[in-house]
């Protein structure tokens, strides 16, 4: 009757371990790594275009608005474009805060949403080279998400896809805002 005993408590207590999460879990979880792999595509599609972005551009870095509505964007967006702005920082680039700035369009809620109107404007008045825009889109499994540099003259100089899984936690950064 013991070994049945301490099967049910060991049970007990693993089931009532499953639903917290540990630093270990949120170490593994690959959200930061897989926007910081898009990043990198980002930047190698800027090389592989023949544009010659400088190794250490600055560079602007807009929130990803929802491609439904692209003057409206989510916490997901925003996190996505701090990371990209993160990762761009690491690789030496130099990134312009853009929330310190009071020269830019920012929504309540939704981020510094970058309008191709005042691109050029705001390019020219924070001196960057180039500005990273992104969309994102909502299916049933996945959220699919592009970024692209625009360089000086509204051109597309690289282009990045990928997907995020539409889990649990992106849901949440999805909701409200």
């Amino acid at each position: 009757m013991k070994p049945l005993l301490m099967l049910v408590l060991s049970l007990t207590l693993l089931g009532g371990c499953a639903n917290d999460l540990t630093y270990l879990d949120a170490k593994i979880d690959p959200f930061i790594s897989t926007n910081y792999k898009a990043t990198d595509g980002l930047v190698d599609s800027v090389k592989a275009s023949g544009h010659g972005l400088p190794p250490d551009a600055t560079l602007m870095v807009g929130t990803l608005v929802n491609i439904d509505s692209l003057g409206e964007s989510s916490r997901l967006g925003r996190t996505i474009s701090e990371q990209v702005q993160a990762r761009l920082t690491q690789r030496g680039f130099k990134v312009i805060e853009l929330k310190l700035r009071g020269q830019l369009f920012v929504k309540k809620d939704q981020g510094e949403l970058l309008l191709s109107r005042e691109v050029h404007d705001l390019r020219a008045s924070h001196k960057a080279e180039a500005v990273v825009v992104g969309t994102y889109s909502v299916a049933k499994q996945f959220i699919y998400v592009n970024l692209k540099l625009v360089d000086a003259n509204n051109v597309a100089a690289g282009a990045y896809d990928y997907t995020l899984p539409l889990d649990r936690n992106v849901r949440a950064l999805l909701k409200g805002s």
